[in-house]
């Protein structure tokens, strides 16, 4: 199949509005509209709890997953050079798709489990690691961003260093590299609420009340 329609095909599936659709169909809001804006799952363990919270990360892990599994479709060899550029820049289109959704008025969230589905179809290894950093560190301080950022900067240590046989191409290695900077980037106003200790806690084991975090 074309390239061109892989990529659009990718960004349609990361368009699909995980969040949105959940909080519509299951309690009758518009996530956007509550907590901090966003339509990812960060905002979804706020608003709408730590059980609708987790099915929004699944379902938007798997349009990560799904859209780099479209490179089975490219006339590139598994594994070749081309091949592994072309699952990169799938999962990147799905991330675009999530964070500029064009089936939700282009309002999005900002892409992290999306990026975990995309590095879990790529590299299962590296993407099991990272989860278990990030629910590690949300159990030991139920911060999602907290979580996403230090999984996030996890993720170039295991490249480089832990999993560095099993990841010969230079592109997978730079893209380990500046997902830990645009993650920390996108994230600087959490930073700056962990900092000052006003970042909110997701609830564990209990329904939250849909409730504006501002």
């Amino acid at each position: 199949m074309n390239v061109a329609i892989l990529l659009v095909l990718a960004y349609l599936i990361g368009s699909i509005p995980t969040a949105v659709w959940v909080s519509k169909w299951a309690f009758g809001i518009d996530i956007r509209e509550h907590g901090s804006g966003n339509a990812g799952a960060t905002n979804a363990f706020r608003i709408l709890g730590s059980k609708a919270g987790a099915g929004v990360m699944f379902g938007d892990m798997m349009k990560g997953f799904l859209a780099v599994k479209l490179s089975m479709l490219s006339p590139f060899p598994v594994l070749s050079e081309p091949f592994v550029n072309l699952q990169i820049f799938l999962g990147l289109a799905s991330v675009v798709g999530h964070i500029f959704p064009i089936w939700a008025d282009f309002r999005g969230g900002k892409g992290i489990a999306t990026l975990f589905g995309m590095i879990l179809s790529i590299h299962p290894i590296v993407a099991a690691s990272l989860v278990l950093v990030f629910f590690l560190m949300l159990f030991l301080t139920r911060y999602v961003s907290l979580s996403s950022i230090t999984a996030s900067i996890a993720f170039p240590v295991m490249i480089l260093f832990i999993f560095n046989a099993d990841a010969q191409e230079l592109s997978y290695r730079l893209f380990a590299i500046a997902t830990a900077f645009l993650v920390v980037l996108t994230h600087h106003k959490n930073i700056g609420r962990l900092i000052s200790g006003n970042e909110s806690k997701v609830p564990f084991f209990r329904k939250r009340r849909m409730r504006d975090n501002h």
